[in-house]
């Protein structure tokens, strides 16, 4: 058998030069550093540094990388399975990041995110890496700190906002706020005044991120002049009240807070909230409401199942609606239907069910509710388990939703934190068979015409 032949085109080899080496047709290489530099800011950070063993031509371009993120999901994850290797991990992380920076030449910043379980054990670290950031006038900064215990309240060993950076410009010349766009803060603890200061010296900040922090008591955000879009308040344990006047808002997350006061806020459309019991607190913080609730169109709910009888304003714009909802046992879920019905609009509808009690009942299935809906079109289920309680629900949208195209069924519990330890081996069977539930309960059920997908 004789091969085929393969001709070398010698033109491809690549020249002798003096300090910079070439292929003829590798025209990248030639272009200016901006230009490449722009090129690999469309990659990621670690992929950009690869770039170096390239070419001689390439081996500086990632030092002037404009965006910095400290990915390491990878180290997360080993932590997650085994906390021993915490120490370990934690240490390579921060060597990682020293060395990164001590090599940066870029003098702007784009953006800059370190995301890792780490504690104040390393602050003066970390305190240099904010300088670092704040003295390249970096646009998008985020400190990410989340830790193995972020769901249980202990603070006590979360970074501490440096003092040292709120001072006024002129007392901290190497520190620029002016350029920040965007600023979140995990597991972070900052004051009411710190994020007050930011407000203030931040003219174009429009996305504000604050959570599990200890130190926000009482909290204002108001300005006539606030570039602020977005504002994300989670797990600040300790926050009481909560004012916010901000003309260009557009989605707002509050915590389960005492006091909710909105003002001036023309511009809202999407808006998370909590409401538990006591009855009272629910009705004085939906009257808060009265400003924007009719311009809403975005609505997400963390609703205890004892909180009934609530007397709901029209959300005549309202296109989507999440529910995550606490419930014990198998009681009925038809408490839900009002809130679809006090929107005419609306087209997706999540429910993320939270049970404290799994266990599947032999009751029938009651006869559903009425309340025709012309527009609903999308309906996530997370959480089914297969309880007579959440067939009747899903039924109930079945026959009254006319206009419904797709159901989604997820037997997955919903996460309530951003955890990375592995599920326990039994969820993952309690996951299983609420998928079999799923699917012998609802195949037969639903119209042709409907799309039932079961994750």
């Amino acid at each position: 058998m004789v091969g085929k032949g393969v001709t070398i085109d010698w033109k491809l080899r690549p020249k002798k030069c003096g300090k910079r080496c070439y292929v003829d047709n590798d025209r990248i290489s030639q272009l200016p550093d901006a230009i490449l530099v722009t090129i690999l800011s469309f990659l990621s950070m670690k992929e950009a540094a690869r770039t170096s063993v390239l070419s001689s031509r390439w081996i500086n371009l990632w030092k002037d990388f404009p965006r910095l993120d400290f990915d390491a999901e990878s180290a997360l994850l080993k932590i997650a399975r085994d906390y021993e290797l915490h120490g370990e991990e934690s240490g390579k992380y921060v060597e990682w990041v020293n060395r990164v920076i001590q090599s940066h030449k870029a003098t702007t910043l784009k953006e800059f995110r370190v995301c890792f379980d780490l504690s104040r054990s390393v602050k003066n670290s970390i305190t240099q890496w904010l300088e670092f950031a704040l003295s390249r006038h970096v646009e998008k900064l985020e400190l990410d700190f989340k830790t193995k215990f972020e769901n249980s309240g202990c603070e006590d060993t979360h970074y501490n906002f440096p003092e040292k950076f709120l001072k006024h410009p002129s007392q901290s010349s190497s520190i620029n706020f002016k350029s920040l766009k965007a600023l979140s803060l995990k597991c972070v603890n900052v004051t009411g005044e710190a994020i007050e200061f930011f407000l203030r010296n931040c003219p174009s900040l429009e996305k504000l991120v604050v959570t599990y922090t200890s130190k926000l008591s009482n909290l204002e955000v108001c300005g006539p002049s606030l570039a602020l879009k977005h504002l994300d308040l989670r797990f600040c344990f300790r926050l009481k009240s909560v004012k916010v006047s901000a003309p260009n808002l557009i989605s707002l997350t509050v915590p389960k807070v005492e006091g909710l006061l909105l003002e001036n806020v023309p511009a809202l459309v999407e808006l998370s909230l909590i409401l538990m019991i006591p009855y009272r607190a629910v009705k004085k913080k939906l009257s808060t409401l009265s400003c924007c609730i009719s311009q809403l169109e975005i609505l997400y709910l963390n609703l205890d199942s004892k909180v009934k009888d609530i007397d709901l304003p029209t959300l005549p714009k309202l296109k989507k609606l999440a529910i995550r909802y606490w419930i014990s046992g198998d009681k009925s879920l038809f408490g839900l239907t009002p809130f679809i019905r006090a929107s005419p609009n609306l087209k997706e509808f999540v429910l993320q069910l939270c049970c404290c009690d799994s266990t599947r009942s032999d009751g029938q299935v009651k006869n559903t509710v009425k309340f025709p809906h012309e527009h609903l079109k999308v309906f996530k289920f997370c959480g089914y388990y297969g309880r007579s309680s959440d067939v009747e629900l899903v039924w109930c949208i079945l026959e009254n939703c006319v206009a419904l195209e797709k159901l989604i069924i997820d037997p997955s519990y919903p996460p309530t934190t951003r955890s990375h330890r592995p599920l326990r081996p039994e969820r993952l069977v309690e996951e299983r068979i609420s998928r079999v539930y799923a699917k012998q309960q609802l195949e037969s059920q639903v119209p042709q015409h409907i799309e039932l997908v079961i994750l």
